[in-house]
């Protein structure tokens, strides 16, 4: 366990490092970043990520962090919760809320809660009424490495009263070590998509991915910059088991993407277009759209979701 770096308030960033069956990860207290990703035999890592902690704090934010409590967009920057409407953080545009908002749980200090070489687990506290959701949460997040190797990322969260989450890891990923993607081949397992309006929000309609550019049911060249992609891919209805749901290929590393999630969101960070962010979660903007799955939480049901990162050597 290194320092990685401070904050302005003087607290240490540590950075954590577990490994096991030919794979590597660090992992950041600073919103629980994925900051490394190694297979052995690879002089690269398979993640876009820095060494410099004031990157994550400004143009690298999101990169690699978990963001919540809301990942994605929330319009109007209000949610219904239990029949009360709470008025959210509108950091996007003034109007609209995006991943938490700004004191989302990307770029707050987690604390260590449990470490051993192939796991770490990391837990955020969020207070009633933060950003302007409801309720006092806990979000434990355990990174795992097992066989395969495999890296499997579960978030937890629990609530002491009603609420909305919908957290997600926000990696992107460029398998060939080059930051431009321009060597990828990317399948998933999705024959609807949500279609966007002007400002990428879901119109609510399901779309079929047929005869579009965001048909990638077969395995397809990524051509990044040719049609932006800041779109979600309709898996299910509910939360369910974990279950395999896109495949990211470059040379010869192969990466299989598998999720207890409703969608799989995939973003092309344009105008860079150096990596691809996957980031598995529910389907954006639920609580305006009332046939979406739901993001409801409660004491007696907390939200577990689990993704899971499977890489290989062809």
């Amino acid at each position: 366990m290194n320092v990685f770096g401070t904050l302005a308030d003087g607290r240490d960033v540590r950075a954590l490092t577990i490994a096991g069956h030919g794979l590597t990860a660090t992992v950041l207290t600073y919103g629980a970043i994925l900051q490394d990703v190694r297979l052995d035999g690879i002089d690269h890592s398979l993640t876009l990520g820095t060494d410099s902690l004031s990157d994550y704090e400004t143009t690298m934010a999101y990169h690699g962090a978990i963001v919540g409590p809301v990942a994605n967009r929330i319009s109007g920057a209000r949610a219904i919760v239990d029949g009360i409407e709470h008025m959210l953080d509108p950091n996007l545009d003034k109007r609209h809320t995006l991943h938490g908002g700004r004191r989302g749980v990307h770029n707050r200090l987690w604390d260590i809660t449990d470490q051993d070489e192939a796991f770490v687990e990391l837990t955020a506290h969020l207070m009633d009424g933060e950003a302007g959701f409801p309720a006092n949460r806990t979000v434990r997040a355990r990174f795992e490495i097992s066989e395969g190797p495999a890296l499997t990322l579960t978030i937890t969260t629990t609530t002491d009263a009603p609420t909305i989450v919908n957290a997600t890891n926000h990696s992107y990923w460029c398998l060939d070590g080059s930051g431009q993607m321009g060597d990828h081949f990317l399948q998933v397992h999705a024959d609807q998509y949500l279609p966007t309006d002007d400002n990428s929000f879901p119109t609510g309609e399901l779309a079929d991915v047929a005869g579009t550019p965001f048909d990638f049911r077969k395995m397809t060249a990524v051509k990044l910059g040719k049609t932006a992609i800041d779109n979600t891919y309709c898996l299910a209805n509910t939360r369910g088991p974990l279950t395999p749901c896109l495949d990211l290929r470059s040379g010869n590393i192969s990466m299989t993407v598998s999720t207890t999630e409703t969608g799989i969101h995939l973003y092309d960070n344009a105008p860079m277009y150096a990596g691809l962010a996957i980031e598995a979660q529910g389907w954006p903007d639920a609580p305006r759209h009332q046939h979406f799955p739901s993001i409801q939480a409660t004491p007696d049901t907390p939200i577990v979701q689990v993704t899971q990162w499977k890489f290989a050597l062809n």
